[in-house]
């Protein structure tokens, strides 16, 4: 399959594009007191996938309650200073190493469009932190509900038609298996998996899913989406 017939890619961004899985466990061994520093990654994955699941709303809100969660089932500060802290270190969670120069590659060939569980708040942070490559973006308070639910593609599908794009145009790009590429595949999306946990155990600090669903392009990276696109289009538009 060619990447010609591609016009637009939607982005997730969190996980795929932003090291959520990082800041978490920065931000818990920051702001957790000395107890965090003897727990492992998965120790601190679980209960905070429980506590997403807790408390679901913007995340440029409720991460201190989330951590507050966490903090009382693993015996970590659970001051209102700490909450605090926590949440002010989930807007300034990283990019990856490869995000910015491969989305500036990939915005010089394709529309860039965000589709984010991220709050517009929230999305705005991470978008600087990736130097504003987007041409659009859909966050979750927008469309009124998060990924995976079908009527959060259903919001961005609608706005992008208004463009002029139809949805065989589009390439979906996600990490997440539970989130983005076995509902997308669902809906009849060609979907692109960076698998930013490849070689690593678990699911880490996204929900397990139903099933692993095969994507039609797999990568570990987006640097290396990026390469292949440049090696089938060889320069082209």
């Amino acid at each position: 399959m060619t990447f010609a017939r591609f016009k637009v890619l939607t982005f997730d961004v969190v996980g795929t594009l932003i090291d959520f899985e990082k800041g978490v466990l920065d931000g818990f061994r920051t702001v957790g007191g000395p107890a965090a520093g003897n727990l492992s990654d998965d120790d601190i994955f679980g209960p905070y996938v429980e506590a997403r699941d807790v408390h679901p709303g913007r995340s440029s809100a409720v991460m201190g309650e989330v951590y507050l969660h966490v903090a009382k089932k693993l015996g970590l500060d659970s001051s209102p200073a700490s909450a605090a802290a926590f949440q002010t270190k989930v807007l300034q969670w990283p990019a990856f190493a490869d995000s910015i120069e491969a989305l500036k590659r990939l915005r010089s060939r394709f529309r860039l469009v965000a589709m984010t569980n991220a709050d517009r708040v929230a999305f705005s942070c991470y978008s600087h932190t990736l130097d504003h490559p987007f041409h659009d973006s859909v966050t979750a308070d927008e469309a009124g509900v998060p990924k995976p639910n079908p009527a959060f593609f259903a919001f961005n599908r609608g706005r992008q038609s208004a463009f002029g794009y139809k949805q065989e145009e589009i390439l979906h790009v996600a990490q997440s298996q539970h989130h983005d590429i076995g509902v997308a595949r669902q809906l009849g999306y060609t979907v692109c998996w960076i698998e930013r946990r490849q070689g690593q155990q678990g699911f880490g600090g996204t929900p397990v899913p139903k099933e692993v669903t095969k994507p039609d392009f797999h990568f570990a990276t987006l640097a290396e989406l990026a390469d292949a696109i440049d090696a089938d289009l060889a320069g082209g538009r």
